[in-house]
This record gives structure tokens, sequence and C-alpha cells, in this order.
């Protein structure tokens, strides 16, 4: 069984599970991929920051992530929390 670190982010009224293990670069947000979920470049950025900014490269992890309520951008504000959490520990 993979070791994995868990962070949980929180926006208004959106929640986020996120769960990082080392891997090959899959990024999963209910199920979809993260350009599925969030299409639009600014949320995009915003989602992944934490893995350029602390990490340096996305590549080396999987991230898988559980969120739900609120709107777009309060979601993507939620996950970017909870990775950087995740990535903290």
């Amino acid at each position: 069984m993979a070791q994995y670190y868990e962070g949980v982010g929180r926006r208004k009224r959106s929640t986020a599970r996120v769960r990082s293990t080392k891997g090959s670069g899959a990024f999963v947000i209910n199920t979809k991929t993260l350009e599925e979920y969030f299409p639009t470049e600014r949320d995009n950025r915003t989602v992944t920051e934490p893995l350029g900014v602390l990490t340096g490269n996305r590549a080396d992890y999987d991230i898988s992530v559980l969120v739900k309520g609120g709107g777009v951008i309060g979601q993507a504000d939620s996950v970017r929390m909870g990775l950087a959490r995740a990535i903290l520990k």
C-alpha cells in the first residue's frame, strides 16, 4: 500500500480532501482530470501553484481530490489550500 499525505482545504462553502502520493503526475478531481474539472487557465493555475512553489515539479506526484460545495472559484481555492497542506506534511 502506497503512503499518502492528506490535507483538507476550505474556502467559503467549499471543502476539499486532497491526497498526495509519489507517482507519475496524475491529477484527479472528483474522477475527472484537472483540465476537465477546471478548464480555465486561471483556475488551473490557482490549483497547481503549491506544487510549483513548494516542490518545483508537478510530474513527481499523483494528486487525488474530493471536493464539494461552493462555486468554481471557491472550489479552486479550497483545493489549493488542501494541496498545500498535504505537501507540507
